[in-house]
């Protein structure tokens, strides 16, 4: 899951009360999907800072809820507002994300010069998604990586 660091940081989910934030703001069908059809609770999370000077996995984390209307599509003050979307007919979906644990910085050079995270679906060209999927031979390598 990527964020930029000004609008949520490893360090601002490390100050969150129960060290939980929920993961608002997706505004991409397949990336809602992904959320909606793909993530269960418990599952792990690499907590990827984006669009900043040294991008990377700045952490781990986990799933901490089910997929749940985001409510600042309904607000018209949000940035995330969006005047097509319902309550009863919700647009965006969100899940709740927890730390696991702040790691040292797996930058995005290191991460591609990893042969075994090749097909890692974030370090494709053109991705722009903010939420991919990892595999569990990804999860391993980049753990092995992190030393955790």
């Amino acid at each position: 899951m990527k964020s930029e660091p000004e609008e949520c940081s490893i360090d601002d989910l490390a100050a969150a009360p129960g060290q939980t934030v929920p993961w608002i703001g997706v505004r991409n069908y397949q990336a809602r999907n992904f959320m909606r059809d793909g993530m269960q609770l418990g599952d792990g999370v690499l907590f990827y800072h984006s669009s900043c000077p040294q991008p990377g996995i700045a952490g781990l984390a986990e799933v901490a809820s089910s997929a749940y209307p985001d409510a600042s599509q309904f607000d018209t003050k949000s940035p995330y507002f969006d005047a097509k979307a319902k309550p009863d007919e919700p647009r965006w979906l969100h899940v709740d994300v927890k730390l696991r644990k702040k790691t040292r910085l797996l930058s995005l050079p290191e991460m591609k010069a990893a042969p075994k995270l090749a097909t890692m679906r974030t370090l494709q060209p053109g991705n722009r998604l903010s939420i991919t999927p990892v595999s569990p031979q990804e999860w391993a390598e980049v753990c092995r990586l992190l030393g955790v």
